[in-house]
């Protein structure tokens, strides 16, 4: 029996420390190489992916009317608790005023803090991870234009175990695909350029799409709808199907995605009615690119 219990004890610590290796952070650029990745940045483009990665939808300061103040604290309801959306205004002390691009892209593709920790899923970099270096570029120099907050968001109010934030790597190690997405020769460029802004910037799988326990993506059920993340309403299924969206035409998501109305007169309210403020910004290019990709999905009842 002693040496059951001395076996079964030596194998729950090689487990645990396989654990803790296994769910290490993971950066995908090397902070010392910084300077490198701080050339180049523009802010009009900045802006454009702004709009489409709808982020201050997130991480606006609560209580105030001006979308562009990113002080975060906005909460979010989740079956796990609650997140509370950091600052990511300039402000030098309490936003991302010290940040460099290499610190963004880090955050956006692996999900990694500048101090070496995991960010929750909250944060999309399961879709931001196929966002191109450049576009990251474009976004910092955009974010670097936008007034300082001062203040930082509380804490996040989270559950055991996932309080843990050490438990997301292996979270990671499952849902965490690989970065970036190769164009496909075989499909015209407005195609490829649709599937970059649903599946990179737009983010649009995370709330249209089923989850499982753990949170991550049903991949079979992947744009099929699912709940909203509050578990309070639904997001419709955007794949050719049966289903009122389904039927939409290409040239009717272009016009739901400029005016917000659906092709029987009625309007997209709730959570989108504040994304279509942004697409509606967009070039007009980009909103028939998004269109077309979504018409090519695989129906899914």
């Amino acid at each position: 029996m002693k040496r059951l219990f001395v076996a079964l004890f030596a194998a729950a610590g090689l487990c645990a420390v396989a654990g803790w290796i296994l769910s290490a952070p993971r950066p995908l650029y090397a902070r010392d190489d910084w300077s490198a990745l701080e050339e180049g940045g523009d802010a009009t483009r900045g802006h454009e992916v702004f709009l489409i990665g709808g982020c201050q939808a997130c991480h606006v300061t609560p209580s105030q009317s001006d979308p562009l103040r990113l002080g975060g604290g906005y909460e979010l309801k989740t079956p796990f608790g609650s997140f509370y959306p950091p600052n990511i205004s300039p402000d030098p002390n309490d936003g991302i005023g010290q940040w460099k691009v290499v610190d963004l892209a880090n955050a956006l593709q692996s999900g990694v803090s500048p101090n070496g920790s995991h960010y929750y899923p909250a944060l999309p970099y399961t879709s931001y991870r196929n966002m191109t270096l450049a576009d990251i570029r474009d976004l910092m120099a955009y974010l670097r234009s936008l007034p300082k907050v001062s203040g930082r968001a509380p804490a996040h109010r989270l559950a055991f175990p996932f309080s843990v934030r050490r438990g997301v790597g292996l979270w990671k190690l499952v849902y965490l695909g690989k970065p970036g997405l190769t164009a496909d020769p075989s499909r015209s460029p407005e195609w490829n350029r649709g599937r970059y802004l649903v599946e990179g910037p737009g983010h649009c799988a995370e709330c249209h799409s089923p989850r499982d326990v753990f949170g991550g993506i049903i991949a079979s059920r992947r744009f099929a709808g699912g709940p909203t993340p509050d578990g309070k309403g639904k997001a419709p299924n955007l794949t050719p199907n049966p289903s009122r969206f389904g039927q939409w035409s290409k040239e009717d998501i272009e016009t739901a995605l400029a005016t917000g109305l659906t092709p029987d007169g009625d309007s997209l309210g709730g959570e989108m009615a504040a994304e279509i403020r942004n697409l509606s910004q967009l070039p007009d290019s980009d909103r028939a690119a998004i269109a077309e990709y979504l018409k090519s999905l695989a129906p899914i009842p």
